[in-house]
């Protein structure tokens, strides 16, 4: 190989049943480099990195690899990385019960006289990540440390195997700021090694931070390779999309609502739940799209929690159109017209081994009750409805959900609250995980929902998107709720001031 290139993949073909999944792609990693992996869920991301590592075959194409002859294929992850190609994935896949030492070297660990040698594996193990600029003690237990370290040690460990390529996928969705730097600072360590950077994220910052080269996959074919610099973020959501893609701030405007939002919809009073958020006041009215912002664990969510009854409050009062409401349970907040798409879809949402049908009427009939069972008909009928509306990508109406990407999972979550026809919908980071484009047609979603009269609540860690998105915003710290800021107070530096505590409102 040439021009220090350290992988090709070239006329790359998979299928999955009804779906061509990778058509013709093509790609090209080299030494020394990050090279961003970008494309809408559905665009076949995934499914090049399964192929590369072993976890699906390919029908067509090649694979090479520098220092091997001729072209390769991984009949596993095992094989992959015998041939110099590691994951890390978004979940850490290590042995939190294990020391930091044991999980650097499971499987290949020093022995003398037929026994682990503690002695020289902890030794190496301080090396490894002393060479990374990562100081911990290895002999205590992987759980001791935080998401972001224990990253660092997957990295550490796929480094330690001689990885000539190192594939990133989604490693800083569940980072803070601070952590993603100082992983930034070992990818760009590694880079300086030579070693080659898959990095796959739906962060397009993160992109321009810290990447020399993007791909761009849609619907399994390539769009195109690029320099970072020559490509400006409008042109990369374009090119993502299919489609010209004007400034998203244009979103909001296309959503004017002539709904009259003097209707109280929500009216909570000193309402709380011990332990996770102090009592707070909030007024939610229709036609308005309410944002919660704050830090992470600042009470955005049990605030949430505590209007819908995921977590029972403890104090206070609340009325959902005027009447008092005791919310023993969710099935109370649902039968007074709330809905509730929790943050954790895949915990709390999905019901994995159900279809895209079932995950769609289960909340509908469980409102109705087990007397009133949905037909059939009306069933797929329904389904059929939000599939087209929400323009869900599967294969059919009884596809299980565990199959379909993340956004389209999310999709399916947002069907089933709407088909309760709801007056209150509380969306909790529901765009997190998902791709620029479903992002969008989301946030234009609830914009619509307003318009035709709902109240919703939105739940974002992306500042941008709330001010695009919300009516109004309530900011949370430390469990309390500290104030309120009006649609023309929505900017970057008033919401900045009002977390960090320069309160407005």
């Amino acid at each position: 190989m040439d021009n220090g290139v350290v992988l090709t993949m070239r006329h790359i073909d998979k299928n999955f049943p009804g779906v061509v999944a990778l058509s013709n792609v093509d790609f090209t990693l080299r030494a020394g480099e990050v090279h961003a992996l970008m494309g809408e869920n559905g665009a076949g991301k995934s499914t090049l990195i399964k192929v590369l590592t072993g976890v699906e075959e390919f029908e067509s194409g090649e694979i090479r690899i520098e220092g091997r002859e001729g072209a390769i294929i991984n009949r596993s992850p095992q094989e992959a990385q015998a041939n110099g190609i590691s994951t890390v994935y978004q979940e850490v896949n290590l042995c939190p019960n294990l020391s930091v030492a044991e999980n650097l070297f499971i499987g290949r660990e020093p022995k003398k006289a037929g026994l682990i040698d503690w002695k020289t594996m902890n030794k190496k193990s301080k090396e490894i990540l002393d060479n990374l600029d990562i100081h911990i003690d290895v002999t205590r237990t992987l759980d001791n440390y935080s998401i972001a370290i224990q990253q660092m040690i997957a990295i550490a460990r796929a480094v330690d195997m001689s990885a000539k390529v190192l594939i990133l996928d989604e490693p800083t969705s569940s980072l803070d700021d601070g952590e993603v730097e100082k992983l930034f600072v070992l990818m760009r360590k590694l880079k300086d090694q030579g070693v080659g950077i898959i990095f796959v994220t739906h962060f397009l910052e993160q992109v321009y931070e810290i990447c020399d080269r993007i791909t761009v996959l849609r619907n399994g074919t390539l769009v195109g390779e690029y320099e970072v610099e020559n490509l400006p973020r409008v042109q990369l959501v374009a090119k993502m999309m299919g489609k010209d893609f004007d400034d998203l701030a244009a979103i909001k405007k296309e959503g004017v609502s002539t709904v009259k939002k003097d209707q109280v919809v929500i009216d909570a009073k000193g309402l709380s739940h011990t332990g996770t958020i102090k009592p707070f006041d909030i007024e939610i009215h229709r036609g308005e799209v309410i944002g919660l912002t704050g830090l992470l664990g600042s009470g955005r969510s049990e605030l949430a929690r505590a209007i819908y009854g995921a977590d029972k409050a403890d104090k206070g009062e609340l009325k959902v159109n005027g009447k008092k409401l005791l919310v023993g349970a969710p099935i109370d907040a649902m039968m007074a017209g709330m809905g509730y798409l929790p943050e954790n879809r895949k915990e709390e949402g999905i019901i994995a081994d159900l279809s895209v049908r079932e995950n769609i009427i289960i909340a509908l009939q469980a409102k109705r009750g087990m007397f009133k069972l949905l037909s059939r008909k009306e069933q797929e009928e329904f389904t059929d409805k939000y599939i087209d509306m929400l323009q869900i990508k599967t294969a059919d109406r009884e596809t299980p959900i565990k199959q379909l990407s993340g956004g389209n999972q999310q999709k399916v979550i947002l069907g089933r609250w709407l088909l309760t026809n709801p007056d209150f919908l509380i969306l909790d980071e529901p765009t997190r995980g998902i791709d620029i484009g479903t992002k969008t047609e989301i946030q234009k979603l609830v914009l619509k929902f307003a318009a035709e009269g709902m109240a919703v609540m939105f739940i974002s860690s992306e500042i941008e998107e709330m001010i695009r998105t919300c009516s109004r915003m309530a900011v949370l710290r430390d469990g309390m709720k500290v104030g309120e800021l009006e649609e023309n107070e929505l900017n970057q530096v008033n919401i900045m001031q009002a977390i960090a505590g320069g309160d407005k409102g």
